[in-house]
């Protein structure tokens, strides 16, 4: 994604964050519709969905097992969402998973450089982005969204070097609150939507509101970043 122009307010901007940051069904309807029945079939991971869910794990849909998998689905822009447990919706979840796991020592294989001071680090393997200064964590983890298949966020070592608290996009005709560009138009910036929407953004770290508000009063122009690992999928 490569974001262009000042920033500039717009007032009941019906498309919110639009079709680079969620998929074009959020954008254009605030959610995906939701299906007209349930499917009625088993999927591939529906005894791991089963589990995260919470659901009785016999491996076998049942109209309460599907209505649970798609509440799931449109809360984080999935689809079609007609609560089949298939690789999209598991994929999803295993991410879950595999943040949660990741506590509050993220950068415990210390991929992330500790001898900066102060550094936004970005995880794209677990899709993940925390803020330490040397070896000790100042805020975070949090889930993050980045950069879909062919639109990857780039990796290495960046500086951030722009901030725009109200930024807008003129190349995609969207707002992106607290945006601290760090690589070419690659910025970390606030999203409406879910941050675990399947595919991804067009290279920008996507983040939840509060998370972003946080990274805008703790970071500063001439901060690092850096940005480790792979995005599953790309």
């Amino acid at each position: 994604m490569k974001a262009q122009g000042a920033a500039r307010r717009r007032i009941g901007a019906v498309l919110g964050v639009a079709g680079m940051v969620v998929p074009l069904s959020v954008a254009l309807g605030g959610a995906p519709a939701q299906a007209a029945t349930c499917t009625t079939s088993t999927g591939p991971y529906q005894k791991q969905v089963e589990k995260f869910l919470g659901r009785p794990v016999d491996g076998r849909q049942s109209s309460a097992d599907c209505s649970a998998i798609r509440a799931f689905q449109t809360k984080h822009g999935i689809s079609p969402n007609i609560g089949y447990a298939g690789p999209v919706t598991w994929g999803v979840m295993n991410l879950m998973n595999q943040q949660k796991a990741a506590g509050s020592n993220p950068n415990k294989a210390g991929k992330c450089p500790t001898n900066k001071g102060r550094i936004a680090c970005v995880d794209l393997t677990r899709q993940l982005s925390w803020i330490q200064d040397g070896k000790t964590l100042k805020f975070g983890p949090v889930p993050v969204r980045t950069g879909r298949d062919k639109y990857e966020t780039r990796t290495g070592l960046k500086k951030v070097y722009y901030r725009s608290i109200n930024h807008w996009s003129t190349l995609y005709d969207v707002r992106m609150p607290y945006s601290q560009f760090f690589d070419g138009g690659q910025a970390f910036h606030s999203i409406a939507g879910s941050v675990w929407s399947p595919p991804g953004s067009h290279g920008c770290v996507n983040m939840r509101g509060g998370d972003a508000k946080t990274y805008w009063n703790m970071l500063k122009n001439g901060d690092d970043v850096y940005v480790y690992g792979r995005k599953p999928g790309t």
